[in-house]
């Protein structure tokens, strides 16, 4: 049976991929969302120092301890000052490698139109939600 576009189709998928991401950390002693935090530096690329970086993650993930998660990544050696190290920066590039692979059966093959309209979809979902939460 397939699931109605909607809030629920969108929360199955996240929490399905998030089971996924979930075994791809597995090994990694990372959470959810120190994986996000992580990811965010990766795309802010050196551009913030600490407080910045928390403050998107706050943004964009809306993790309320988002401060937190950059001072445990610190701790960790993961991160400096809001910039990824050299170990932060393989941890990614090992993880991702791992989602990347893992995750081919169920992106590969899927039609480029299908792909660009669920991308303008879900980003203008996105833009909504963001606008409703002001």
């Amino acid at each position: 049976m397939s699931t109605p576009f909607g809030p629920r189709l969108i929360g199955e998928a996240e929490k399905t991929l998030n089971a996924l991401l979930d075994r791809f950390l597995d090994d990694t002693a990372l959470s959810e969302p120190q994986w996000v935090t992580l990811r965010v530096a990766d795309a802010l690329d050196g551009t913030v120092d600490a407080a910045g970086l928390a403050a998107a993650v706050a943004d964009q993930a809306h993790f309320v301890d988002a401060a937190d998660l950059v001072a445990e990544l610190t701790s960790r050696g993961l991160l400096a000052d809001g910039h990824l190290t050299a170990a932060g920066r393989e941890l990614i590039s090992t993880v991702q490698a791992r989602i990347t692979t893992g995750t081919a059966p169920i992106f590969n093959g899927l039609a480029a139109d299908d792909v660009e309209a669920a991308t303008r979809v879900l980003n203008e979902l996105i833009t909504r939600a963001r606008t409703m939460l002001g």
